[in-house]
């Protein structure tokens, strides 16, 4: 029997053997997706990091949209976010710094915080070379194992001690722009006979500026900045989130560090958690070439309409970077990011497509509830403008999804000391119902 065949029978077979009833989620009341009747996510821990509202409940138990509010440990970000633009001033590592500690710094921390971090982002020559052998994969899969190999040159990787886990996660924190940035680097070398340049990170530059160095050397001072408020509002979303909880339950086994957030990176890398950015981008380049006038709501909303029903774009029925599973009315990311590209729009002279995106969440919103029906608000997420404003500062589709990596990093390793150091800590354990009989076994001569 050829080999061939023999997968061929294997996939059917599987094809078979995992069809199950949807009556039977009914019948035993599973909580698909780990979410409830209603659409909210099923309560599952406690957190101190971070707060994502999108709805109030009311006296009668429903649900009530609301404008959404995103907190860093009880801070609104958007308080925080607002601060960071009337300064002027760079926050990613004060807002690293509030994560990790509980605690917003004063000036003396955050200096001396902003040094360890510049401290620890160069890389050792080892996995300098090991990036380099690995030219040509994807960047979110360098990562992932550029990670698992630090675990080697770590003196006590295996130590979950507190102070470890902090200084473990500061390391982490501060190597992941080096890490991304000669990936790709190496990639463009490998795939399209680019230069290849291995520039070390400069003393002075805080770390969206280091990134953007080390990545392609020039750039501006408001593309730094953006870029820094892109890391600030990606930095954490909640313990549920897929990725987040990914590095929880991995955590609760009490694994070494680089093994949790290496499972965080697989779970970001998927298109409906962090590679969504590179769907919207990608969806944005095909409704530029297939609206003719990007004014005209008849035609948007004709050609949108014609996507939610499956018979345009990529034919899933979806527009990507509208829905969220908890923000309902808005997307405190999208609003703050919106709010901040208008400057570099301008500095980029892009207006035309800027507002043709943003008219493309307004028609969006109001063809999806005509196309739906029913009661369920959505709003445009962060992802409808990040890969945008990401392609405004110049860098490149392949990072998109790990630059999502280098901030999210941060409410990672700060779920992870969490997950370790709160008492009556038990390893994370869901169950699942079997629902097939028991069978008789049969012996081989007999099949």
């Amino acid at each position: 029997m050829k080999k061939e065949y023999i997968v061929y029978k294997l996939s059917e077979c599987a094809k078979q053997a995992s069809r199950i009833d949807n009556g039977l989620f009914t019948k035993f009341n599973v909580k698909r997706g780990l979410r409830n009747e209603d659409g909210t996510g099923v309560l599952v821990g406690l957190t101190k990091i971070g707060n994502v509202v999108g709805y109030e409940r009311t006296e009668e138990g429903g649900l009530k949209p609301i404008p959404g509010k995103l907190f860093y440990r009880g801070y609104d970000l958007d308080d925080i976010a607002h601060g960071l633009l009337r300064e002027k001033r760079f926050g990613f590592e004060e807002v690293a710094y509030l994560l990790l500690s509980g605690e917003l710094p004063d000036n003396e921390q955050l200096a001396a915080f902003k040094e360890l971090i510049s401290d620890n982002m160069p890389l050792d020559k080892k996995t300098t070379m090991n990036i380099i052998d690995l030219e040509g994969q994807n960047i979110m899969n360098i990562l992932a194992r550029s990670v698992l190999e630090m675990y080697t040159f770590d003196p006590n990787p295996d130590d979950i001690s507190r102070d470890n886990l902090m200084r473990q996660s500061i390391e982490l924190i501060s190597r992941f722009p080096t890490v991304i940035a000669y990936a790709y680097n190496i990639y463009r070398h490998s795939t399209r006979g680019r230069s290849l340049h291995i520039r070390l990170p400069k003393e002075h530059y805080g770390l969206a500026e280091n990134f953007l160095y080390m990545l392609k050397k020039d750039f501006t001072p408001l593309e730094a900045r953006t870029l820094d408020l892109l890391l600030v509002l990606h930095a954490e979303h909640g313990g549920g989130n897929n990725s987040t909880f990914t590095v929880r339950v991995t955590s609760s086994t009490r694994t070494d560090t680089y093994s949790s957030i290496a499972a965080g990176i697989g779970s970001l890398k998927g298109p409906l958690h962090g590679g969504a950015n590179i769907k919207v981008s990608d969806m944005f380049e095909h409704l530029k070439e297939n609206i003719s006038d990007w004014t005209n709501v008849d035609e948007v909303d004709t050609y949108l309409t014609r996507m939610l029903h499956g018979e345009a774009y990529d034919h899933s029925g979806l527009i990507y970077g509208i829905g969220h599973a908890v923000y309902t009315i808005s997307d405190p990311r999208a609003v703050l990011l919106k709010e901040l590209a208008r400057e570099l729009v301008a500095e980029k002279g892009r207006e035309k497509e800027f507002a043709f995106l943003e008219l493309i969440e307004e028609r969006a919103i109001k063809c999806f509830k005509k196309v739906k029906g029913g009661k369920k608000s959505v709003c445009a997420n962060v992802d409808l403008y990040s890969g945008f404003v990401y392609d405004l500062i110049g860098l490149p589709q392949e990072i998109y999804t790990p630059l999502f990596a280098m901030a999210r990093i941060v409410g990672w390793t700060a779920h992870r000391i969490e997950e370790l150091n709160f008492e009556g800590r038990r390893i994370i354990r869901p169950a699942y119902k079997n629902v097939i009989d028991e069978m008789p076994y049969t012996p081989i001569n007999e099949r």
